[in-house]
Formats: C-alpha cells, sequence, structure tokens
C-alpha cells in the first residue's frame, strides 16, 4: 500500500519585469528618524509601498520616509500628488473615491486624489496613539480594516488588525501579532488574511459582524530569512499573492493555502514591499523598494 504523498508540487516561476523607476530628480538620498530605526541608519532617497489605483484608473505609489504619494503615468512619467510630514505606508481606495492612507506617524488619513488634500480620519484609539499603521484594506460594507505594527515581532507579539465602520465603531480583531503587515480579504469576504512579517507567516480568520474572532490558523508560511511577509493582493480567482521582501520574492497562494507561483524579482532588488493587480486583472504591479522600482508580472489563469 502506497503512502499518500505529503508534498505539492513545485510552483511556476514568472520573472517580473521593469515596470516604471522613480526618475532621478526624485532620488535624494538622505538620512531620516525612520531609515535610522528601519534601514539601520542607511541615507535613503525613498521606499516605495503602497501600490493602489485610484477611481480614475491613475497608479498610485507611497514613499514612506519622504512623506510622498506618487502618481505613475508611464514608464518615466512620475508626478508628486502629495507631499507631508508623515510617512504613508498603506494605501487604499474607499467608496466614493477618495484614497486612504495607513501612516506610520498619524494613524489613518484620507487623500483627495483630484487635489493632494490630507485630513485625517482616525489618529488615535481612545485618545492612545497608535503603535504605527502599516497597511489598509476595505471591505464592500465600507469598513476598512487596518494593521498596527510598530516595532512589534517575536520579542513582543502585542501587534493589532483593527476594522473602522462607517458609522465610527472600531472593532479590535486581532491584538496578539507578531509585526501585523499586509491585510487582505477572500473574494467572498468571509475571511481576512494578515500577513504576520516577524513571524513569517499568513494568518487566516473569519470575519463576523459582532467583531468575535475564532479559529484565526495558520495559512501559509513564508521560508525564514531576514524579512518577512509583507503587502498582499487577492486576484479575480481568490489567489493571495503575497510580497516577500529578503528572498525578493512574491508568492502566489491558491484558496487552499498551496503556493502556486514565485515571482522573481531579484534582478532588480530583494526588497518587493507590496503588489497589486492592474485594472486588466491578470498584471500584478509590485513595489521593489531596493531599486526603487515598480514591476510587473503577468499571472496566468487557473
Amino acid at each position: 500500500m502506497q503512502c499518500p504523498r505529503m508534498h505539492f508540487p513545485a510552483p511556476v516561476t514568472i520573472t517580473a519585469r521593469l515596470f516604471s523607476s522613480l526618475p532621478q530628480q526624485f532620488r535624494t538620498p538622505r538620512h531620516t528618524s525612520w531609515s535610522a530605526a528601519n534601514r539601520n541608519g542607511q541615507a535613503i532617497d525613498s521606499f516605495l509601498e503602497g501600490p493602489c489605483f485610484d477611481a480614475a484608473g491613475r497608479l498610485l505609489v507611497t514613499d514612506i520616509p519622504n512623506g510622498r504619494i506618487f502618481i505613475i503615468g508611464g514608464p518615466t512619467s512620475w508626478q508628486v500628488l502629495a507631499e507631508y510630514d508623515g510617512w504613508p505606508n498603506g494605501l487604499a481606495l474607499a467608496p466614493g473615491g477618495a484614497l486612504t492612507i495607513a501612516d506610520y506617524r498619524h494613524g489613518l488619513l484620507t487623500l483627495d486624489p483630484a487635489t493632494g488634500a490630507i485630513a485625517p480620519l482616525l489618529e488615535t484609539l481612545l485618545s492612545e496613539g497608535f503603535r504605527g499603521l502599516n497597511d489598509c484594506t476595505y471591505a464592500r460594507d465600507g469598513a476598512v480594516l487596518f494593521t498596527d505594527q510598530g516595532q512589534t515581532g517575536l520579542q513582543d507579539p502585542t501587534g493589532r488588525v483593527l476594522r473602522l465602520h462607517p458609522d465610527g465603531r472600531i472593532d479590535t480583531l486581532i491584538r496578539n501579532g507578531p509585526s501585523p503587515n499586509g491585510v487582505a480579504l477572500n473574494r467572498a469576504e468571509t475571511h481576512a488574511y494578515v500577513a504576520m512579517t516577524r513571524s513569517c507567516e499568513i494568518w487566516r480568520f473569519p470575519l463576523r459582524p459582532d467583531a468575535q474572532i475564532g479559529k484565526a490558523n495558520l495559512f501559509f508560511r513564508i521560508p525564514a530569512g531576514i524579512s518577512g511577509p509583507d503587502g498582499m493582493a487577492v486576484d479575480g480567482h481568490d489567489r493571495l499573492f503575497i510580497a516577500n521582501p529578503g528572498h525578493g520574492l512574491v508568492w502566489g497562494v491558491d484558496a487552499h493555502g498551496v503556493a502556486k507561483f514565485v515571482i522573481d524579482c531579484t534582478a532588480f532588488g530583494r526588497t518587493p514591499t507590496n503588489c497589486c493587480f492592474a485594472p486588466d486583472g491578470t498584471t500584478l504591479l509590485i513595489t521593489e523598494s531596493q531599486s526603487g522600482s515598480v514591476l510587473a508580472a503577468e499571472v496566468p489563469a487557473p
């Protein structure tokens, strides 16, 4: 009698290509308090994150240490939409066409994509400041899920995942996260995925309207290394794509937690921080922060 097979086929490798690179006029290396804490004190010209399409179909990315939001109009066309005294990380399209920023210093902010005007949405929780927000995503009912990561990790697994409802109610869904980073929803919005960077895991848990969370489980594990999973995106086939800085990869995982693709970004750098799908639904756009560029990869249908 044969033993059942206890492994999965190797994922298909896809090589990322260059989509666009930050123009030289925006590359002035400098020391910031963000780079002192997060990049070993290096002088850096940018750290790209938060790729997101607005309601007009324009691609936007954030630049954390310099407080910039860029609109990318093509391979060499970059425009500063907003520049402010903050550390913008995650970016999400809100109902009604505004954009929401998960800002490490200032909490949740709103961004007007027409004017670049920024305003506070949620700066504190019961008058207490956040640890440092990282990413956000919207549900169809208008609730926004966001991660409060700060400097949490294996040494301090107290990172949070929160949900802000349109009526102002706030739920704490997870409070024991070892560095909660990217957050995404499955297509049916019955479950949330959260990237726990420092434990190299993706957690999956069911969403309920009453904010009671049970049966949170380990959905996928990233190979250990110098950094774990970061931003994520879900495609139209309910496959989860996970940026993996350190290894220079993006993993494509099916709804059962089986790796189907691995997108190799190492020709450009080892720090793919986040990803989103273009309006065509098949082109994955990836912020690669070591090179200050946006990469692209075409993802085959199942």
